[in-house]
C-alpha cells in the first residue's frame, strides 16, 4: 500500500491524472486531480507505515501549498491479517481534523528544492 502514496504509476491508479512524487524529506507532492493542480512536500517518511505530507492547491489563497498536512499510517500486515488501523490525519493553520486520536499540525512557509531522486524507498520491506 505504501507505494501507493510514493511512486507516480500506482498513485495515479487510484487518484489524479498526473503525478510527480520524490518520496523523501522535503521533496516535492505534485499531483493533478481533475485539473485541480495538489502541490506539496514529503516533511516524513517512514517505509512502510507512514508519511507526512504538506499539502495545497497552486495558485489558492485559502489553501496555498504548505497550508495544511496530510498523516498517513498505513496497517501492518501479517498474511491477510491487519494488525493495526489507518489513519489518515488532516490540519491547516485554520483548522484540525482528529483521525484515530491523532493529530498532526504544522506545515512549511516556502519551498525547497526537491532532494535528488534515486534512492528507493521500498527496499525495505517487513
Amino acid at each position: 500500500m505504501f507505494e501507493y502514496f510514493t511512486r507516480p504509476e500506482s498513485i495515479v491508479r487510484w487518484m489524479g491524472d498526473y503525478a510527480v512524487l520524490d518520496p523523501w524529506p522535503d521533496g516535492q507532492f505534485t499531483l493533478d486531480i481533475n485539473g485541480v493542480p495538489g502541490r506539496g512536500r514529503y516533511l516524513e517518511i517512514d517505509p512502510p507505515r507512514r508519511l507526512l505530507i504538506s499539502w495545497g492547491h497552486a495558485g489558492s489563497e485559502t489553501l496555498p501549498p504548505g497550508a495544511s498536512t496530510v498523516e498517513i499510517t498505513l496497517p501492518r500486515m501479517t498474511g491477510r491479517r491487519c494488525v493495526s488501523s489507518t489513519a489518515i490525519c488532516l490540519s491547516s493553520k485554520r483548522a484540525s481534523t482528529r483521525s484515530a486520536g491523532r493529530t498532526s499540525s504544522g506545515g512549511w512557509s516556502s519551498p525547497a528544492p526537491a532532494a535528488t531522486p534515486g534512492r528507493d524507498p521500498w527496499a525495505q520491506t517487513e
